[in-house]
């Protein structure tokens, strides 16, 4: 069935003029409903820990856009007017949604996931355990796993466009402080802790600090790292000047029990939450 539906969205993305085609129009709300019910992604984990990203599912999103029509959205005394409708049915599905939390239409929210008032756009995936806290965003397409904690106010982007840039992942059991932001499809791998107001691009320098030399990564935190953020010297025509950076300060111990392990890598690196 996928195969269909992608050689009837890959022939839309190339020629706009088949959106008018009924089966095309249905193709592309089929694969928005497969997402929505967790039974398509557009980013999965493979066997080997890489991650693969279904551009074409990505294109499906896009194409979803051109084929709705705006409309008012009544929320008991509140108002939208847009092009997505927002998603149903959480008591069935098992998720707690705390009052004005949002979550559109072609997200899927896993069974004893969490969302406190915040945000979750089309085409992203939250996993089983997971608590989205409060004024916390998650970004078209971005991956999140399980038992991970976005805390307060942490901004996860989207990465809609271009379709085959990987969208932002963050794996299972990742606690991602408050105020926190990442973008740009950047990968935080397992267990990762980030202290607050770190911020992630692909172009921010990522630099463990805990051995003899820096070791600089960029677009990825590595498994069970504890990070912080910090700064560097950079040269500019103007003068030397401080650069936002994040610092790798430590590894988070195994455990068995995540929330422990969690606790004591915030006490043991005295990171902020």
């Amino acid at each position: 069935m996928t195969d269909q539906l992608r050689t009837l969205v890959e022939a839309a993305w190339d020629d706009r003029s088949r959106l008018a085609q009924p089966e095309t129009q249905q193709a592309i709300r089929e694969v928005i409903a497969l997402l929505d019910s967790g039974q398509l992604r557009v980013a999965e984990p493979l066997p080997n820990g890489a991650w693969t990203t279904h551009e074409w599912v990505k294109k499906a999103v896009i194409l979803y856009f051109p084929l709705q029509d705006m409309r008012t959205i009544e929320v008991g005394p509140f108002e939208y007017h847009d092009k997505i409708p927002l998603k149903k049915g959480f008591a069935q599905q098992g998720v707690r949604v705390v009052p004005q939390a949002l979550a559109r239409y072609g997200s899927y929210i896993e069974r004893g996931a969490i969302l406190m008032p915040s945000y979750v756009n089309i085409g992203a995936w939250v996993g089983a355990g997971t608590m989205v806290d409060t004024w916390a965003t998650v970004g078209s397409c971005a991956q999140i796993g399980r038992n991970v904690h976005l805390a307060g106010g942490v901004g996860i982007g989207g990465v809609l466009e271009p379709p085959q840039a990987r969208p932002t992942i963050i794996e299972d059991d990742c606690f991602i402080g408050s105020r926190c932001v990442v973008v740009e499809g950047v990968h935080v791998e397992r267990e990762a802790v980030l202290g607050a107001n770190v911020v992630l691009t692909q172009s921010t320098h990522i630099i463990d600090v805990t051995g003899s030399e820096p070791v600089r990564y960029f677009g990825r935190i590595p498994a069970r790292s504890v990070v912080i953020p910090g700064s560097y010297t950079r040269q500019f025509s103007a003068g030397a000047y401080q650069v936002p950076c994040a610092l790798i300060i430590g590894q988070r111990k195994e455990s068995t029990d995540k929330k422990v392990s969690l606790n004591d890598a915030l006490r043991d690196y005295q990171v902020a939450g």
